[in-house]
């Protein structure tokens, strides 16, 4: 009996071992989306080390080499990349009942959506929000092994001024309560900075206008003023690091992009200047499209406030519109869902609606893709399946360039080399 329970233990060990680092190994796709050339290879071998890292991509030969993971009536892409999400939210997280929720609780919610969105066949995400922290400390369990998820690159709070988009309005006067990450004024916003980024902070995000879930403010009022958020910028870039800026109205979107921001959040009412001043400076839009769906569907049932759903009704049909007029003028676009307003898990359903208002298929991949890597800061580890890059591998049945839904049906996810989930039975 004590052998038995040995070899068990020693089973799991091996188990866990394998699930915590890669051994090197190879991937043999039947089908491989060539992100760059937006072309479909057929019968490709991808092969990769004990780093996690993408040693070659070629055609598979005759011979497979031992334990080749068998995807040959798949289609394999690069993980996918969602550079807008709320991990440590859910969607009934909106008014008041948000207000029971602590801090460490919201951390174990992010534990549990880190581990959607991976299965999901979201390899990268960058997590702009989140209260106390917690989003660095989801962070820091993937990397540590301890919990599963994608790769993260989160802001902690995120900063804006008293009683705006980033403020926390729903308690009376007598309660004294400010959101952490309140900053008025420049020299303020430039502090406030410096501590998200000693607290943990890959990136900086700041709501230059009012928003959609927040009480008392218009998604279209510009908030942080140009001085305030050229100073943000001044310090982040100084620092380091990118900033992201929540942007619903056309003043504060083109505010923000003369600031030097670097990717507009939401962008919904950009006009023809504030899409050729983003060209211009190389700043990225990014477009929750999907988002309006939710919560005109469900926003109510999930404890969203009135108010918030007679401000989407207002401004969804916009975004959309101006999502298809930027593209068509030639903005460059990331893959962004706002993941948190509508459940974790769901994030492919956005690329059927960027298909729907204007872009093809290859073109709303690339977003979620070689786009995201770059705003993100991580061309030439992430975004492809190219030697030299992450082996971050999903794969799906179909064909992806002609029915982008079919992303929404991940059946295989790789994360640096490891399998995290695999739906196909193994030979």
């Amino acid at each position: 009996m004590r052998k038995f329970f040995l070899g068990l233990f020693l089973s799991l060990v091996l188990v866990a071992a394998s699930q915590a680092a890669p051994a090197g190994g190879a991937v043999h796709c039947g089908k491989l989306v060539d992100v760059r050339s937006g072309k479909l290879l057929e019968d490709q071998l991808v092969s990769f080390d004990a780093s996690g890292n993408i040693t070659s991509v070629a055609k598979a030969g005759a011979a497979l080499p031992p334990g080749t993971i068998d995807l040959s009536h798949s289609t394999c892409l690069p993980g996918l990349m969602d550079v807008h999400t709320h991990i440590t939210d859910d969607p009934t997280d909106n008014g008041y009942e948000g207000l029971g929720i602590s801090i460490p609780r919201s951390a174990i919610t992010g534990a549990k959506n880190a581990r959607l969105t991976l299965m999901a066949g979201f390899t990268v995400v960058r997590n702009v929000g989140a209260g106390g922290f917690a989003d660095v400390a989801v962070r820091d369990g993937i990397n540590a092994g301890e919990i599963p998820g994608p790769r993260m690159f989160v802001s902690g709070p995120p900063l804006g001024i008293t009683g705006g988009h980033c403020d926390d309005n729903l308690l009376p006067f007598e309660f004294h309560h400010t959101f952490e990450g309140v900053a008025d004024g420049p020299w303020a916003a430039r502090a406030k900075v410096r501590e998200v980024i000693k607290y943990g902070a890959d990136v900086i995000k700041i709501c230059a206008s009012g928003g959609v879930l927040s009480k008392g403010d218009q998604p279209g009022t510009p908030q942080y003023t140009l001085e305030e958020m050229t100073a943000i910028a001044e310090e982040a870039h100084k620092l380091g690091r990118k900033v992201a800026a929540h942007a619903h109205g056309t003043q504060s979107i083109k505010d923000a992009i003369r600031a030097g921001i670097d990717s507009i959040e939401h962008s919904s009412l950009i006009d023809d200047e504030g899409i050729a001043l983003a060209k211009q400076r190389g700043a990225y839009l990014v477009f929750d499209i999907y988002n309006d769906d939710f919560i005109l569907q469900e926003g109510a049932k999930a404890g969203m406030l009135p108010e918030s759903i007679e401000k989407e009704k207002k401004i969804g049909r916009l975004q959309r519109e101006n999502f298809r007029h930027a593209f068509t003028e030639g903005a460059k676009i990331a893959f962004g869902t706002d993941a948190g307003v509508y459940p974790h898990g769901d994030n492919a359903k956005q690329f059927a609606k960027m298909v729907e208002w204007g872009m093809k298929p290859i073109d709303a991949i690339r977003a979620s893709t070689l786009s995201a890597a770059d705003l993100i800061g991580i061309t030439g580890k992430a975004g492809s399946l190219e030697p030299g890059y992450w082996a971050d591998i999903i794969a799906v049945d179909g064909n992806p360039l002609e029915n982008v839904s079919v992303l929404e049906h991940v059946k295989f996810v790789m994360k640096g080399g490891v399998v995290a989930r695999s739906d196909y039975a193994a030979k």
